[in-house]
Formats: structure tokens, sequence, C-alpha cells
């Protein structure tokens, strides 16, 4: 009792807090939320908090986290497109580790996956990706962004010609306009048409994540599209259709088996 009672006399003893620090802190609360949905961290609400702790059964149990993380392996040990980036992105020194740079994750139902920088993790959403199909294109499509990560000084936060170009090689490489795809959608067209499709994705994923006008991102997403568009690393040219990713993977791995044999 005694000890308990100096604790509650140390409390009284102490200074009142200013009265400007609770609305200070409101303010900074205020600020940093504000920040997340202009970067688009609303989509994914996990990226702040879990309802069930990681690992747990709760969470193996109530969540699409197993099955996720089974079409996720399956991706990676199969997909032409993924392999051929994992092993473009090994060579040049960002080695991709499934338990470090995946996370399976509710989000928002507007998106399927997602790129943050800050943590140099792929965000794959568990409760939108039913399919292994789209579970490919979707670990194709954000790691081509975790490849220009790793290749580039990107500023993802800061230069919005970054983060457009980043999105056309996306849409350009990673099969989200293949004709099958585009048939799925019912969009048809020849002259052109693969070209109007990367324009389009491009334009819909980056008013996805921030906060712009539709004008301002096509302005910038015009203003970088012809390089980014021609930009076919590390593939070497656009696969069309998985048959295309298994010769561009090919042709990566050997690579440099003609000057090993001179």
């Amino acid at each position: 009792m005694a000890q308990n009672s100096a604790k509650e006399d140390d409390y009284s003893n102490k200074e009142p807090l200013p009265d400007n620090k609770v609305p200070e802190e409101h303010k900074a609360a205020a600020e940093s939320k504000r920040k997340e949905e202009e970067l688009g961290y609303s989509l994914y609400p996990e990226r702040n908090s879990s309802k069930y702790k990681q690992g747990s059964i709760g969470e193996s149990l109530f969540t699409f986290k197993h099955k996720c993380q089974i079409m996720l392996q399956f991706a990676m040990d199969t997909s032409p497109y993924a392999k051929l980036l994992l092993g473009a992105m090994k060579s040049s020194g960002c080695t991709v580790y499934k338990d470090r740079h995946f996370s399976c994750e509710d989000c928002d139902g507007t998106v399927s996956g997602g790129f943050d920088a800050a943590t140099s993790q792929i965000v794959l959403c568990q409760n939108n990706i039913h399919q292994q199909a789209h579970m490919n294109r979707v670990v194709t499509h954000e790691l081509i962004h975790a490849f220009d990560h790793c290749r580039a000084r990107v500023d993802w936060f800061s230069n919005f010609r970054h983060l457009a170009c980043s999105e056309i090689r996306a849409a350009n490489l990673s099969g989200d306009c293949s004709f099958v795809n585009e048939i799925s959608r019912f969009n048809f067209g020849l002259k052109e048409h693969h070209q109007a499709c990367v324009r389009g994705r491009a334009l819909r994923s980056i008013l996805a994540v921030r906060k712009v006008s539709r004008e301002e991102a096509e302005r910038v997403v015009d203003e970088v599209f012809d390089s980014c568009f021609h930009d076919h690393a590390p593939f070497g040219r656009i696969p069309h259709s998985k048959k295309d990713a298994k010769f561009a993977h090919r042709d990566y791995e050997n690579r440099d088996r003609y000057y090993a044999n001179l």
C-alpha cells in the first residue's frame, strides 16, 4: 500500500501536460491518415494491423491465407513470367524470398495486389484472388514493380512519372493485356489494341492508388508512354502469351552460354 501511495504522490506532483499536446497528436494522426489515403494504403488495411495474429489458428481458419500461399508457391515454381523475373532480380542482387517479400492479406475489393516500396514487399489480396491464372498475373505484375525498384532509383511517392512508367511496364509485360485476357473482358480491337489496353490499365492502376485527377494522370502517362512501353527488361520482348514468356525465359537462362564457350 505504501508503494502505491508513493506512486500516487509522484503522479500528483508532476506538471500538467500542455493543453496543446492532444490536439497536436490528433493533427499528426489525421495528417498520417491523409498521406496513407493519398498513397493508396487505405486499400490494404492489413498493412497497419491484422485482425488475427500472424500464424495463428484463427488466421488459417478464417482467411484465405493458406490457399493464397499455395497458389503463390505454384506461381513461383511454374510461371515462366515469374521465374524469369525472380532470376533477373537475383542476378541484380535483389534475391526474392517468399516469406519475406510476399504477404497474403485481405484488401479492398477493388484491388488484387500491390507493391509496398516502404517495406519492399508484394501484397497479394487473398480475398480477391481465387484462380491460379489470376494469381500468376498478379505475381508477375507486382514482380515487375519490384524489379524496377531493384534496378533503378524509383521515387514511388514523390515522382509521378516514375510511378506511371512502372505501371506502363507492368501492364505491358505481365500478360494483363494478352489476347485471351482481353477477349475474356469482351474488349476487341485490331489496330494498336495492345497499346490502348496498356495505357488504360496503367491509368486505372494509378487512379486506384493516388489521389489525382484523371486529367493529370492521363497527361503523365502520355509523357512517358513511348519510352516506358518500349522498355522490355528483363524479358527482351513483349511476352504476349505464356509461350512467348517461355521463350523469353529460355533466352534469359541461356544469355551467357555463348561467351562461356569461347
